[in-house]
């Protein structure tokens, strides 16, 4: 089963970032793979999130379960029903220095077709990981950029 992990250091305060991605139904105003993300329902700490993103010219879908841990500022997401096998991981904040955050996102996946596993795995990797980036990459520049910083967690 593949895993990718990526992360970022984003000039903002940890619990401003944690705040941004927290806010997922917000990520397709700027992030460009994201099509949509609509709470299907929130429980305290944790929600169920229907999703859609564009991956190399195709649209995957899929229902998530979100938990989120304010305290120390984690996200843990893991699919339970969708395109994917297997599709989970974690955001991870910590502070690195004055003012800056390391952002650190997890995806742990698997396809489901045994088949072609060997095949398939290796490019979906890249393609996670690219998709991952480019997720931390909006984040940073949504934060770094923005001069309304989101609500404290």
């Amino acid at each position: 089963m593949p895993y990718v992990e990526v992360n970022e250091i984003v000039k903002a305060d940890r619990r401003a970032a944690y705040a941004m991605a927290r806010d997922m139904e917000s990520y397709p105003k700027y992030m460009e793979s994201v099509v949509s993300v609509k709470v299907i329902e929130r429980d305290g700490s944790t929600t169920i999130t229907d999703w859609a993103a564009k991956i190399k010219g195709a649209v995957l879908k899929w229902r998530e379960k979100d938990e989120f841990d304010d305290e120390n500022c984690r996200i843990h997401y893991r699919q339970i029903g969708g395109d994917l096998k297997k599709f989970e991981g974690d955001w991870i904040f910590e502070t690195v220095g004055e003012g800056e955050t390391k952002i650190t996102l997890t995806v742990d996946f698997e396809i489901g077709i045994p088949m072609f596993a060997a095949m398939l795995n290796p490019i979906a990797s890249i393609v996670v990981k690219q998709n991952s980036q480019a997720m931390l990459k909006a984040i940073k520049e949504h934060l770094e950029g923005s001069s309304k910083k989101p609500p404290m967690c």
